[in-house]
């Protein structure tokens, strides 16, 4: 494949590296001087100078012919503006943008720019999931396909402590896929009772999260 990275630090140039390793076809694009000669020593003519909010940069980069674009630079606008225009004027599909302050995913939530990676929300969601006792955790979002992952502890006043799966009053198109109980995951079936301290991950539609809530006796907690 062709991966065109915008954004040559740290993260862009890790992933360059790893992707040529697996024999993929990259173009890294760097505007900083200093780092860009820097890049340049290391991957030569992989790696083009030049700033790829613009749409000749993005041309000498080949973007026409790209697989991929990655928009990983410091910057949340410049982020944005790259994966609108690779999307709007090169015709790619398959973007992935980075958010560096997570008060901006709204703004790439509105504008249909998706998968997105924030470490900062990916952290957060990490130590939240090691927390004994805590609400609906949004795990996992898959935009495009408009479902996500979320888990939920079962604690003594939640309405599903002590049910059978198939008797909860789950919402449409959401499925209960596993259980932890005793630090052991298991595949429930429609016959699994839930018991208090069970903890379990449930796939489902964006936007269901409050019906879900209200049925595992779980509070939402806000991003």
């Amino acid at each position: 494949m062709y991966i065109v990275i915008a954004g040559g630090g740290k993260v862009g140039a890790n992933l360059a590296r790893a992707l040529i390793r697996q024999q993929h076809e990259v173009t890294l694009i760097e505007m900083r001087d200093p780092r860009y000669s820097l890049l340049e020593l290391e991957f030569e003519h992989q790696v083009l100078h030049g700033d790829a909010t613009e749409i000749f940069v993005l041309e000498g980069a080949g973007m026409a012919r790209a697989d991929w674009c990655i928009a990983v630079t410091g910057d949340d606008e410049d982020n944005i503006v790259i994966s609108q225009v690779a999307r709007e004027k090169f015709g790619i599909d398959r973007i992935v943008a980075r958010v560096n302050d997570p008060r901006n995913q709204p703004h790439f939530d509105l504008l249909g720019i998706a998968p997105t990676v924030s470490s900062t929300t990916s952290i957060l969601r990490l130590i939240e999931h090691e927390v004994p006792q805590h609400g609906l955790i949004r795990l996992l979002s898959l935009q495009r396909e408009n479902i996500e992952i979320v888990e939920a502890a079962i604690d003594e006043d939640s309405p599903a402590a002590g049910k059978l799966i198939n008797e909860l009053d789950l919402p449409r198109s959401s499925l209960i896929i596993s259980v932890l109980r005793d630090g052991v995951a298991s595949v429930p079936r429609g016959s699994t009772r839930l018991e208090v301290g069970d903890e379990v991950l449930v796939i489902t539609e964006v936007g269901q999260e409050g019906e879900l809530a209200l049925v595992l006796g779980a509070q939402v907690e806000e991003e």
